[in-house]
Formats: structure tokens, sequence, C-alpha cells
């Protein structure tokens, strides 16, 4: 081999204090029999390594009581963990979201989902990229956001000097299990609000006990006397599988309550007012147009909102939401200037102010009380967003926006029909649900199709020259493949796909996915050059060349190792192990005082 394949080389490389756990924390993974967890194996999504509060802090962030206070407001009344790291502007957001506004008329309990911004200077976490690799693209945890899942009383009290009892408990999370968490909520606010302090505490080291949110794995929880069990979401799943069945649970006592899905709303029950234009609905989020919901209460809001940004799954919806905003919202001001078009976003609301204030919005559903016209729930109209002008504007749906594909005629006589002879609410959300997952996957497949031939053959990828380029998405080149492998291939929808593919383009939506995607396919081949490495003859290679050669491919061979790991890149069985081992050979072979230099580097 000649000198030269050293700067072929050089270049490639370039370029690229703890209980021990309760017996009932089991986790099951494709086998019939639960096997324990070891609560210290591998990273959960927000911290690694052991410590106090930890395991904890896998599943949320801190748990807050929220009060309201006759000088101060909405004030915050209890953190827990005492030591959660908060800051003052976070705090602020969860004390004015954790309350229904006035106009909402909340009396009693009241449950509902906000979403907020996290300070600035948050320093990241590579357990949030290890379980992210494993999630699904729509349930993938963001380093900016936290949610707050809110359960909140609001009861007549002649003791308090207001004449009201009012407090709200919230925890707060990256993940987004919003029944599983509300669930819990439901489980032990009540007694909470009975019993304060000690009873969060209680619940507080309960979760502190709980194995980490691994995708695929099937876990038993423990809250309050209760067993939930339940399965973390991966992205291996097959795409609108059956629902979590109940496993052996080794006659645990009490008998695990099971939870169907950790995030799944019913979508029957948030849509049954719109169904007639779910087309509709699903093309504005496809599209991330900004998109106002405005409702009766924080509860209907957030689930609408929730329901919306999840109906283009398996599709990450990549815009900003807010399933429940308030003028009081650090983004207020950003989000109600004049003097620019409406931000890509989804926001919940229940203050009628924003009626005014969203005015030159494009796109605003105005929900009321769900009403009955016979057997089946009143469907609201399309109308004119010049009629969104008074307090009192009834509900509909005010956009100009028209759909490039038509409406299924064939699923909303389904749905209807479905109604009229008494179908379960669950049967209906899944009818709906996969309806929805047959639509985005026809849409996505093509994307796919595409994206996957700008893939370099494999056998262009060689040990001795930088890993081919992937090539550029080119989306004329895409659009004059549909006519032969388009979305009418697996979809029965007729329209402008072509017209609709044109403005996702333009879109968040696509961003993220390209970004994604593009991401996925530069690790694959890193991956595979790390393979097409090992399987050359290095150390011949290394026989005639200089000690400072062999130096600068140890430095290079290292980083890539580094690299791989830190991205845990997927690589064949083996493949990282036999660098490591190469290059500590490599290291043998030079001078004793060079050993010491790589041992301390």
């Amino acid at each position: 081999m000649t000198s030269d394949v050293f700067s072929f080389f050089s270049e490639a490389f370039s370029s690229g204090g703890c209980r021990e756990p309760l017996p009932f924390l089991r986790e099951t993974r494709g086998g019939p029999d639960p096997v324990t967890m070891n609560l210290h194996d591998g990273p959960g999504p927000h911290g690694e390594g052991t410590g106090t509060w930890t395991r904890f802090s896998r599943w949320l962030e801190c748990a807050c009581v929220v009060t309201f206070d006759l000088e101060l407001g909405q004030a915050l009344e209890l953190l827990h963990p005492p030591d959660a790291q908060l800051t003052e502007k976070e705090k602020t957001s969860i004390c004015y979201l954790s309350f229904p506004d006035s106009y909402s008329g909340c009396h009693g309990d009241t449950q509902f989902t906000f979403r907020f911004r996290q300070s600035v200077g948050r320093r990241g976490s590579s357990a949030i990229d290890a379980y992210n690799r494993d999630a699904p693209a729509s349930l993938q945890l963001e380093a900016a956001h936290f949610f707050g899942y809110a359960y909140f009383r609001q009861v007549k009290d002649t003791s308090v000097k207001r004449g009201y009892f009012q407090k709200s408990l919230v925890l707060v999370s990256r993940l987004p299990y919003s029944i599983l968490f509300h669930s819990i909520l439901q489980i032990f606010a009540p007694e909470f609000f009975e019993k304060l302090q000690p009873c969060l505490e209680t619940v507080c080291n309960e979760i502190d006990q709980w194995p980490a949110p691994t995708p695929g794995v099937t876990l038993n929880l423990p809250v309050m006397g209760m067993i939930f069990q339940v399965r973390i979401p991966a992205k291996a799943d097959k795409l609108g599988g059956s629902p979590l069945r109940q496993t052996a649970a080794e006659n645990l006592i009490p008998v695990p309550t099971l939870l169907p899905s950790v995030h799944e709303l019913d979508f029957f029950r948030c849509f049954q007012s719109v169904l007639i234009h779910l087309q509709m609905l699903w093309e504005l989020v496809l599209l991330g147009e900004p998109l106002i919901v405005m409702a009766p209460s924080p509860t209907i809001s957030s689930e609408m909102v929730l329901a919306l940004t999840r109906s283009i799954s398996p599709l990450k919806f990549c815009c900003d939401f807010r399933p429940y905003f308030t003028i009081h919202d650090s983004e207020f001001k950003e989000y109600t200037t004049r003097t620019q078009a409406p931000p890509n976003v989804v926001l919940g609301v229940t203050n009628p102010f924003f009626i005014k204030t969203f005015q030159s919005w494009p796109h605003i559903v105005r929900l009321g009380d769900v009403k009955m016209d016979g057997d089946l729930p009143k469907q609201v109209k399309v109308k004119k967003s010049s009629k969104l002008k008074t307090l009192d504007t009834k509900p509909g749906i005010y956009t100009a926006y028209k759909t490039f594909l038509h409406k299924d005629k064939i699923l909303i006589k389904r749905l209807l029909k479905g109604i009229q002879r008494r179908r379960p609410s669950e049967a209906q959300s899944a009818i709906l649900r996969r309806h929805l997952l047959e639509l985005t996957q026809s849409f996505i497949i093509p994307l796919e199709r595409y994206m996957a031939s700008l893939m370099p053959l494999q056998r262009s990828v060689t040990p001795w020259k930088t890993p081919p380029q992937i090539r550029p998405f080119v989306q004329e080149d895409f659009l004059s493949t549909l006519e032969h492998a388009g979305p009418q291939l697996t979809s029965p929808l007729r329209g402008d796909w072509v017209g609709l593919y044109r403005k996702f383009f333009r879109s968040p939506n696509f961003d993220g996915w390209y970004r994604q995607r593009h991401k996925e396919m530069m690790q694959k081949l890193e991956s595979l050059h790390l393979e097409a490495i090992c399987d050359a003859d290095l150390l011949g290679w290394t026989r005639d060349k200089s000690e400072v050669e062999i130096v600068d491919l140890i430095l290079k061979l290292r980083e890539k190792l580094i690299k791989a790991r830190r991205q845990q890149l997927p690589v064949q069985d083996g493949v990282l192990q036999n660098l490591d081992t190469f290059i500590r050979t490599l290291i043998g072979s030079l001078r004793d005082n060079l050993h010491e230099v790589f041992e301390t580097g």
C-alpha cells in the first residue's frame, strides 16, 4: 500500500446511597416472565448515575402545590423534592398555568395539561438522546419544554377569607405521558387535599423507587396502595398494534391496574363535534398552520390540542404547542404581536379576551359544550374569520382554508352509524386513530422511499476514504415519483396530493422530519465506515509507517470510537470492542513514554 493511503486515512477520520428495589418493581421485555430490573441499570431520560432523587427525576422534574394568596395571587406553596432546580421564571409559569381562568367557571375538581418553556441555560443530558433513540418520534423528549399535569380543586370553604378553597397539585415532567400522570393524580390528589404534605412526600418516595421509563418495557408502578401496569412505547412497536394486555404479575397484591396506554387520548371524545371536518384539521396540523382552540374549560382545551398534535402520528409534530395558554404566559406578547405573521403554534385558550386578541389568526376552532342533535353530537360549521368579532361567538371553525384532499365520507358515515348503534367510545376512538395513522403513513411512505434512494450504496463505503455524501433532497425529483409511487397506492382519498406536498415542504414538520432522517442516515454511514475499518488490515498498513503517523492514526481512531459510543451508533456486535483492542495494540507498540501520554489522555 502506498504512502498516499495515509492521507486518505487522515481525511476519512477527520470528517466525520440507595435502597434495594421493592419486589414488585418489575419489567417485562418480550418474554412471558417479568424479571427484576436493577434500578441503576441504564440512564433514564433526565439524568444519569446514582444519587438523591435520581430515579424520581427519570419520571418527574418535581411536584408542586399552587394556592391562591389574597395578597400575592397564585403562589407556590410547596415544592418536592425541596431542592428541585426550578428557576423563578419557571415557577411563575407553573403558578399562572396551574389555575383555570375565572371565565372557565370550574367548580369541584378539574384536570388538565399545560406546557411551558424551560429557562435558557439548562444543561441537556445524554440520557435524553438514549431515550429518544428507542422512543417513537411523536413521544420523544425535548430539552426545551416541560409538561405540567394539573389537578385543580375549587370548593366553597367558609373558613377561608375568600370563601373558597383553591389549590392545584401539579406534576412537572418532560415525558408526554398525559394518561399515566393524570391517572396517578386521580388516585392521590383527593387524599393529598385532605392530608397535604405527608401524602405528597409518600408518593414522591414511591416514584423514586420506580424503574426507568425504558421504551419497549412493561412496568409495574406502585402508588398509594395500587399498582399501575404500563408499557412504555417503543419505536420498534408495530404501528396501530393491539393495546397492552395484562402480563404475569407473579401474584402481586394488589392486582395491577392495567393502563392500555400511557399517552393515547380518547380521540372520539375529543373530536366528536368536529368529525365532519377532521380532514381539514389533519391538514392544518400536518402543515404546521397557526391554530387557536377556544374551549369552555382547560380540560377540553388541553385534550383537544394534544389530540390534534398527535393526529399526525407517527410523524412528529415539530411546531410549538400549548395545551392551555393564558394572558400571563411569558410568550403572550410574542404570540399576539400584529407586526408579523402568526407563528407556527397550536394554542389552547379559555379566556374570551383571546377572541379579539387572535382575530388576525387564520384558523380558530371555537368549541362549546357538546350538544346532541337527536342521537348524534351536533357538528360545528366552518365560518368566515370576519364573523369572529364578539365575545359570545358561537362554536365553529373560523377559517378560509380550502383542503387539498376530499373528505372521507365512508369514515364519517361509519362513525355516525357507530354512535346510533351505541358503539363504545373506545371502539370509535380505535377507528379514528387507525384512519389517521393510515392517512399519515400514506403521506409519509413516498417521502421515506425517496429519502432511502438518496443513501449511497454500501459497497461505496471503504476504510481508506471519507464516507460518501448523502445526495440532496430535490423537491421536483420527489414530486416526479408520485405519479407511479404516490399516496394513491395506499390511500382511497383523492385530491391535490402534489399541492399538499408542496406546502408541506415549507412547514416546520417537514424540516424536523428531514433533519431527523438525515441524521439517522449519517449515523448509518458512520457505522458502515467503522465496520469497514475493522475489517481492513490496519496492522499491515502500519508496518512501514513512522511513529508520528501511527500516533496520528491512534488519535483519529480514538476520536471515532468516542463519538460512536457517545452517539450509540448502530454498529454490528463486537465492532467497537475490536476497534478498542486494535487501538490498545497500537499504543503497546509505541515507546514507553508515549504509553503514559495516552493513558493520561
